[in-house]
Parts: C-alpha cells; sequence; structure tokens
C-alpha cells in the first residue's frame, strides 16, 4: 500500500518504472488512466480547476502511451478534440473584442483551418454541433437590441453595467456570420444548420449584419480566391495614379502601374456573374414563417432602412416566395407604392415582383399590382425604355399567374406592338404570344392565331386557377424514340433488354429532364355537330365547298412510357429526334408553323442545361428587354480600332521621300531648318518676329502653350 501510495504521488517516478517493467506496474497505470478519464470529464465542465493536476496527467500519459497501446488507442483523438473545444471556446469571444486588425486575421485563419483539418476525414459531428450552438448563440444574444437612426446602431441605454457590448453592437453577430458563410463556401458545412444561423441573422437588428446574411441567400457575395491566405482587397486605381505623379518618373515605375491596373481589370472581367445560393434557399426551416418575419421587418422599418437595403429584403422575399411556392399577401400592397417609372432603381424592383408571383398566387391580389404596372409604365407620356420595360413585367407576372389579366386590359397592351420602336414591340408581341398559348380566349378572334383557333374550336379551355391538369396519355414524339432504338436493335441485331438499356443512362445526371418535353396530347376528340362545316384539311385537291370532316388517322400512342422506366438521357435523346424531325418538316416546306415549333424545341434545350429553379428566376435584363447599343467604353472603342487595323500597312505620312511610294526631294520646312543662321536673319518671319507687340506675342505664347497641353495628353 505504501507503494502505491508513494507512485501514485510521483509521476515522474512512476514513469520512470513503467519504461523500464510496463508488465509490472500495469495495475499502476491503469489506476492513473481512470484518474485521467475523471478529472477530463471535470476539466470540460470547469477548465479552471485542477488544470495544473490534469496538464501532469496528460504528460505521464503521453510519455508512457507507447508501452500500453491498446489502452491508450484513443487518446490522441481525446487530446485533439479536447484542443480544438477548448481553444474555439478560447477564440470566439477574442475575435469581435479585439482591435487588432493582424490577431482579427490571425485567429479567423485559424478557426477556419482548424475546423477544416477536423472535418478532412469524415465529419465530426460533435465539434461542427459545439461550434454551430456558439454561433448560434453569438447571433441571438444581440436579436433583441433596439435600434435607432438608419445606420443599424443600438440605443446606448440598452447596455448595462454587466451587458456584452459586442453582443448588442453587433460585432460578435457579424463575425459568427462570416465564419459560417466561409465554411459554407468551402463545402466544410452543408446542412441545414448553418443555413438556420444566417437566417436568424437575416433578423438581426444591426443592418450590416443583417444586409450580409441576406446577401448569402442571394448568391451576391464575392468569390474569393482558393487560397486561405489571400485576401480580396480592391485596387485604388485612383490612388495608384495619383501616387504615380509624386514620385519620380522612370520607365520601371510606369510598368509596374500598368502591371497592376491590368490585373485589377483581369480580375473586374473574370468577376463570376452572381446567382441565386439554390441549395440554401431548400434547406430553409419554415419558409412560411421566414418569409412572414421578412416580410414584417420590411414594412415596420420602412422609413428607417435605405433603399438599397430594402431591395435586398425585397428580393430574398420574393425568391423564397417563388421557390417554395408561399403566399405572402401584404407584400403586393407594400410593392405598390414602388411602382413608378421615376422610382430609383426601378428594375431591381420590377424583377423582386415579377418572382413572387407563382401558380399558387390569388390572382385577385396581383390583378392591382398589374393595373398600376399598366397605369404607370404604359402610355404615351412615357419613354419607350419605360413602355417596354412595363410591358416585360407584366408578361413575366402575367407567365405565373394568367388568371391576373383583365380583358381590356390586354386588348389596350397588345396594340403597341405596332409601335416604331424595336423594343416595345418586341415586348407586347411577346405579351400577346403569352396569351395565345396559355389563355387565347382573353384575346380577340383576329388576334387569336391559328393553332389557338383550333384549340378553341375543338374545346380546349385553360385550367381555372387552382385546378391541375389531367394525366398524360402520351408523351409526344415517344414513337420517334421507340423507332430510334428499333431501328438500333436490327443495325446491331442484337436484341436488348430493358435492363440493359437502362445502364448508363443515369450518369451525369442530376435530376429528370423538366416537362418541357413532356407535353400532354389528349388524342382524339369530336367536332360537335355545329362545326361540322368547318374544314380543318390544307390540301388544295380537296373540295373548298365540302360538307363533312375528311377522315384523319388517329394519333399513334407508343407503350414505351408503360413498360420503361425513361433516364434523363432518354429524354434528352427524345428531345434530339424532336428537333431532327422538325428540321426535316422545315426543310420540306412546312412553314411558319414547323419553324415555330422547331423553335421552341432548339429553346427547350437550352433551357434544361440550366438548373430548373434557376429557371423561375430573373434578371433585370429580362425586364428592360433589348434596347439600343449602349456607348462603347475604352477597351471595347480601342479593340474595334485594332479589328480595323488588320490586314493593312502601319498609318503613317507619306510626306518627303522616305514614306511615299515614288521618292521625292525633301520639303520647304526640311529645307527651312537646315538653313544657315545668316541666310533668314533678314527674312520676313524673323523680322516679324522683332517687330511684333505684346499683344501679338502674348496671343502666340499662349497658343504655343495650348498646343503643348494637347501633344502631351
Amino acid at each position: 500500500m505504501g507503494r502505491g501510495v508513494l507512485l501514485t504521488a510521483n509521476l515522474p517516478q512512476l514513469q520512470n518504472l513503467i519504461k523500464r517493467d510496463p508488465t509490472g506496474y500495469k495495475e499502476e497505470f491503469l489506476q492513473q488512466w481512470n484518474h485521467y478519464n475523471s478529472i477530463r470529464e471535470i476539466f470540460k465542465i470547469h477548465p479552471d480547476e485542477q488544470a495544473q493536476h490534469f496538464g501532469e496527467l496528460v504528460t505521464f500519459i503521453s510519455q508512457v502511451a507507447t508501452c500500453y497501446p491498446k489502452e491508450t488507442a484513443e487518446f490522441p483523438l481525446q487530446i485533439i478534440s479536447l484542443l480544438l473545444e477548448q481553444l474555439l471556446k478560447c477564440l470566439f469571444p477574442i475575435l469581435p473584442r479585439t482591435t487588432s486588425s493582424t490577431l482579427r486575421t490571425f485567429i479567423r485563419k485559424t478557426i477556419l483551418s482548424d475546423i477544416r483539418t477536423a472535418n478532412i476525414r469524415s465529419k465530426n459531428h460533435k465539434l461542427n454541433r459545439a461550434v454551430q450552438a456558439m454561433m448560434f448563440g453569438m447571433v441571438e444574444r444581440g436579436i433583441e437590441g433596439e435600434v435607432i437612426g438608419d445606420k443599424g446602431k443600438v440605443r446606448a441605454s440598452n447596455y448595462g453595467p454587466t451587458t456584452d457590448r459586442t453582443a448588442h453592437s453587433g460585432e460578435e453577430a457579424m463575425w459568427a456570420v462570416i465564419l459560417t458563410k466561409e465554411l459554407w463556401r468551402k463545402g466544410i458545412w452543408t446542412d441545414a444548420k448553418p443555413v438556420a444561423i444566417i437566417a436568424l441573422g437575416c433578423f438581426h437588428p444591426v443592418t450590416k449584419v443583417q444586409s450580409a446574411s441576406l446577401h448569402f441567400f442571394l448568391g451576391s457575395d464575392e468569390e474569393k480566391t482558393d487560397s486561405d491566405d489571400e485576401e480580396d482587397d480592391d485596387v485604388d486605381i485612383r490612388a495608384l495614379h495619383h501616387r504615380r505623379e509624386i514620385n519620380k518618373k522612370t520607365r520601371s515605375g510606369d510598368k509596374k502601374l500598368q502591371k497592376i491596373l491590368n490585373a485589377a481589370k483581369k480580375k473586374r472581367h473574370n468577376k463570376p456573374v452572381t446567382a441565386a445560393n439554390f441549395p440554401a434557399l431548400q434547406l430553409l426551416n419554415d419558409p412560411q414563417t421566414f418569409a412572414e418575419k421578412l416580410y414584417d421587418i420590411l414594412n415596420r422599418y420602412d422609413k428607417r432602412f435605405s433603399l438599397d437595403h430594402k431591395i435586398l429584403l425585397m428580393q430574398l422575399l420574393s425568391r423564397v416566395m417563388g421557390s417554395h411556392k408561399l403566399c405572402v399577401l401584404g407584400f403586393y400592397t407594400y410593392i405598390i407604392k414602388y411602382l413608378a417609372h421615376r422610382q430609383l432603381r426601378v428594375p431591381a424592383i420590377l424583377v423582386a415582383l415579377a418572382q413572387s408571383v407563382h401558380d399558387l398566387t390569388p390572382p385577385d391580389t396581383v390583378t392591382p399590382v398589374v393595373r398600376k404596372l399598366a397605369q404607370e409604365f404604359v402610355h404615351p407620356g412615357v419613354g419607350s425604355e419605360v413602355i417596354a420595360a412595363g410591358l416585360n413585367a407584366i408578361r413575366e407576372v402575367s407567365r405565373r399567374q394568367p388568371w391576373c389579366m383583365e380583358e381590356d386590359l390586354l386588348s389596350d397592351l397588345i396594340e403597341y406592338r405596332k409601335s416604331r420602336d424595336k423594343a416595345v414591340t418586341a415586348a407586347s408581341r411577346g405579351l400577346l404570344q403569352l396569351f395565345r398559348e396559355v389563355n387565347p380566349g382573353m384575346l380577340k378572334r383576329r388576334e387569336r392565331g391559328k393553332d389557338a383557333s383550333m384549340g378553341l374550336t375543338s374545346g380546349t379551355k385553360p385550367l381555372p386557377f387552382g385546378c391541375s391538369a389531367d394525366a398524360a396519355v402520351d408523351i409526344e414524339g415517344l414513337s420517334l424514340l421507340e423507332d430510334h432504338w428499333k431501328k438500333l436493335r436490327e443495325e446491331d441485331g442484337v436484341f436488348l433488354g430493358e435492363d440493359e438499356e437502362d445502364e448508363g443512362g443515369w450518369d451525369g445526371w442530376d435530376i429528370e429532364s423538366d416537362s418541357s418535353d413532356e407535353e400532354s396530347d389528349e388524342g382524339w376528340q369530336d367536332v360537335p355537330d355545329d362545326n361540322r362545316d368547318l374544314i380543318l384539311s390544307d390540301s388544295e385537291d380537296e373540295e373548298p365547298n365540302a360538307k363533312s370532316l375528311q377522315p384523319e388517322a388517329p394519333p399513334r400512342i407508343s407503350t414505351l412510357a408503360t413498360t420503361k422506366i425513361l433516364t434523363p438521357a432518354d429524354f434528352a435523346l427524345l428531345n434530339d429526334l424532336r428537333i431532327q424531325e422538325a428540321s426535316k418538316v422545315v426543310e420540306n416546306g412546312g412553314g411558319s408553323h414547323a419553324k415555330r415549333k422547331l423553335a421552341t424545341l432548339e429553346a427547350n434545350k437550352k433551357l434544361q442545361q440550366i438548373p430548373d429553379q434557376e429557371n423561375s428566376f430573373i434578371s433585370e435584363n429580362d425586364i428592360l428587354g433589348p434596347r439600343k447599343k449602349a456607348k462603347s467604353d475604352y477597351a471595347e472603342r480601342m479593340a474595334s480600332i485594332q479589328k480595323g487595323r488588320e490586314g493593312r500597312e502601319k498609318f503613317k505620312s507619306n510626306k518627303g521621300k522616305i514614306n511615299k511610294e515614288v521618292a521625292s526631294s525633301s520639303t520647304n520646312r526640311e529645307k527651312a531648318r537646315n538653313k544657315p543662321i545668316m541666310m533668314i536673319l533678314s527674312s520676313g518671319a524673323v523680322r516679324g518676329k522683332k517687330k511684333a507687340s505684346l499683344r501679338e506675342k502674348q496671343q502666340r505664347l499662349r497658343k504655343h502653350i495650348e498646343k503643348a497641353k494637347k501633344m502631351r495628353h
């Protein structure tokens, strides 16, 4: 017993004995190992208690762990996890409190690298949960603060003697949002928990925290380089030019300046186009509540927020409503006051309006908005660009909810297709073509077109609001795919079973093809008795006064869809076959209808290469429509000049005998320059300078100075 007490109290002596005889002192080691596990649990809860003794135990086990590898197999992982947890707990509070930019950068890089290292081989869920809970608390602590003014500053009375100023000032929440966005961008955190942290930041009272969170969902954050050590610093071009004017003029300095300017220009040119963060939008927890809270903030602090910040809120709210098909009816009442052609950034507001509408939006709510758009944007008192933007906005809203349009208003809007302006004509024709497809009954008979008129005659009507289409009988063009596979089997001489056809059909495809290629075909429908005098055939061989319908062959319905599961690759092949078939019809003189069908199929093929959710979002260019060519910038003008100089000699003067095809003598200016001084002293030019008045000398000097300035620039 005395020996055991002595060894327990003297760890260095026990360490020496274990290294000499590991087997003989195994019981003493196990006693210290159990003691270490107990102290470790206490240290996690209260790091200040028994910290020195815990350090001595860690040092002892580290020295003798090689003698008992089986018992200490989990020791390295325990120490790594403990270091990460305790280190992050210490670093996070320091980050918003320090005033040193160097220390902040070091702490930020340390946190990101440690979390990334812990998740390299597999997800460290325990560490991730601990850090996410810490960041969630950093955002939540300042969420109840009261903010005054338009800069998002917290009221000073909210600070108490024991209140943490960083929590209410937004610095703590800002760093939590920044780190969460970085971990999401690097692909370390990809689940719903980081999305919940930033979603909470969208309701933070400090404007800068709210703005950073909104940018995350909108995908408008600037992409940074892959290197963790490289910061995304913008080059101050004006400062570089100013420094160049002050410093000494050297050729090496000019080269360095030009190199920096070229790199900055290339960086701005290669900046990726911003797109919405679709995965984050889909991972939102309870999107209806999230959208209602966004609208509540937008409506409550309308006078406090700047216009740019309100547009950010509108854009995020509209995208959440469009992607999840939500109804926040108060948003349409709120946005009406911003629908004016003199409103700043009105294209972005129109984009937000169009993206918020979907097929489940009540038409009665959107009809006043469409009426306001027509009153403000589409009338003779505004410019053609304003009219085109208004028509395009109305078209995008009507595309998502056609029942919001009024028949009289539609009749007035499509009359603008006779305008002399190209943008207005294109916008009005686009609106006309839309209603020919979705609801031709709202158009006058002469404006419906051939296909829409035949559809109405056969009894085809658009579905009312809230109704869904019936099950499709067949997929248009599916027989082409069946014939294609049959031809391949005949050429190979081998019958391929269904399982063999399916192999590889899903390679490289993440989602199913959209329903753009799956148009429903109702099959043969009888024409009512009162329309039996209608002649449906365009053949010249038929009698024009025929009183009965010509017999037609029933459409062929393929059974391939009921016997085989079609893959996205099959649908892509089907679309190509339909394009080939439509091309043959056009080549054989199919007419304008065949050309329009071919153009539609080719457009659908391009749309399939873009994610479906991205197709539901539009940009400001879709609202503004085609415009006149804008004035070219310096780079475009220089490129055009260089293109025009291709294939010709360098431009230079042909004066004198050097640059002319036929050599000639020197010019009079060259001869005068080489004359002796005594020969020109009595010339009129020299005598005139001597006799010139003070006024003439001033005019000559001013002319010389202006000419020198022009040559310098």
